[in-house]
């Protein structure tokens, strides 16, 4: 395994276990080896804790995903619904030939889409990924206010309270451009943050 280390601002290596013994590898310097989407402290990551007996420091989220962010995922899980909701019209309109049973059918699975996400965000968002399709996608996820995984009982009343963040005119999600956090409303209630890397 070979690792790339941040040194006076600039990304050197890359450097494996003995190079990095050689080198003082201190556990708050950022290090990234292959399949890592960014940069962490070396004490964030298993393998070097033990190696160099650092101690893992729990520090709280600092990066938070902006409204646009959030958006565009909530889009994406939206448009994958869709792509399976039409899919499953299709396949009602080829095999089923009674008009005003594909017309009902249609338009009652069309009404359960947002139904679906809620269930698909508690489930995705209370496993190990931490978020839907939308976030992982945008390198985004849910966690509790210290940056932990929440359980399925908070993911649960997290997508249950944006009924509040809904009413009357969404003004629950516009919550998030008054405070550092960037918590919506129903974040705020539950104590949930959405996250992203940080950035180098």
């Amino acid at each position: 395994m070979e690792y790339t280390v941040v040194i006076n601002g600039k990304p050197e290596g890359p450097y494996n276990f003995e190079q990095l013994k050689g080198m003082g590898l201190r556990p708050e310097m950022f290090v990234r080896k292959p399949g890592m989407d960014d940069y962490k402290e070396a004490h964030e990551i298993a393998e070097l804790r033990e190696l160099f007996g650092f101690k893992h420091q729990k520090t709280a989220p600092q990066y938070f995903a902006s409204f646009d962010q959030r958006l565009l995922a909530s889009v994406i899980d939206y448009f994958a619904l869709l792509v399976i909701y039409v899919i499953v019209v299709l396949f009602i309109y080829v095999f089923v030939s009674e008009k005003m049973f594909r017309i009902g059918t249609a338009l009652g699975l069309l009404l359960l889409i947002p139904v679906a996400k809620t269930v698909y965000s508690i489930i995705a968002e209370a496993s190990e990924k931490q978020a839907t399709l939308g976030k992982r996608l945008l390198n985004i996820k849910v966690t509790d206010n210290v940056g932990d995984r929440i359980t399925i009982g908070l993911s649960i009343a997290r997508n249950l309270s944006k009924i509040l963040s809904t009413l009357p005119v969404f003004i629950g999600y516009l919550l998030c451009f008054t405070n550092k956090k960037q918590q919506c409303l129903h974040d705020s209630l539950v104590g949930t943050l959405v996250v992203k890397d940080r950035l180098i």
